[in-house]
């Protein structure tokens, strides 16, 4: 085990979600004292704007600017590797990458890894307009022979308002407005779905849900603990 290891947590997510997070890396490592743990450092700038306005808008250099000063700012404090559970954030992850020293977990491409050697071969994807519009799931699953499957433009509008009427407003979710999402994604011949936005993997928790949805947030959490040299929880 690294000692030495420090995990970074990075971005412009609510504190809910950044308490999600931190609850999954709490969780999924296997400690039975304090010291056991992995070493965090948790940076929540919610002043971050909003990813999926920014990307639509193709007004991006801002947001790149605030992320990176971010990244740098955990490098700075010691941490040795970087978490960001925001799907729409990935937009930047390679051009970040390339900007620190430290690595940042893919957390896209750790669930197509995932979801490929379980033999998946249709995920849906339940997520945000941005991150969905530019292809970040669909480039990276397709890379392993996936193919990742977005909502019809009725199930995406039950997604995000999920999302931002709901989850970003305090809310619980509706069960009844997945009820329909879940209708949807399996009549379109989906073999499972992934939870690729921070605020379905707080609604998760409220609503726990069937083997079918792979928290993509969770993903992010256990490669955390791995790559922190720290051991997963297997029960």
């Amino acid at each position: 085990m690294d000692r030495q290891a420090k995990l970074g947590v990075l971005g412009g997510m609510g504190p809910q979600a950044s308490q999600t997070f931190y609850q999954f890396v709490l969780d999924r490592t296997d400690a039975s004292r304090d010291q056991d743990h992995v070493p965090t450092l948790i940076l929540s700038d919610t002043g971050m704007p909003d990813r999926t306005a920014a990307i639509l808008s193709g007004q991006t250099e801002g947001l790149h600017a605030r992320l990176l000063a971010d990244a740098r700012l955990l490098e700075q404090c010691g941490c040795t590797v970087l978490a960001i559970p925001c799907n729409t954030s990935h937009y930047f992850v390679d051009r970040l990458q390339g900007e620190v020293g430290v690595p940042i977990l893919h957390m896209i491409r750790e669930t197509a890894r995932l979801l490929a050697a379980q033999g998946k071969k249709r995920p849906g994807i339940l997520a945000t307009d941005g991150t969905i519009r530019t292809g970040l799931y669909q480039k990276e699953f397709a890379a392993l022979g996936l193919e990742a499957v977005a909502p019809d433009p009725d199930t995406q509008k039950l997604v995000m308002s999920i999302i931002y009427d709901e989850i970003k407003q305090g809310e619980k979710g509706s069960r009844e407005k997945f009820a329909k999402i879940d209708k949807a994604i399996r009549r379109a011949g989906c073999d499972c779905a992934v939870l690729a936005c921070t605020e379905l993997s707080v609604f998760a928790t409220w609503h726990p849900l069937p083997p079918y949805y792979i928290d993509a947030m969770m993903v992010l959490a256990e490669q955390a603990i791995a790559a922190c040299g720290y051991p997963l929880r297997t029960i």
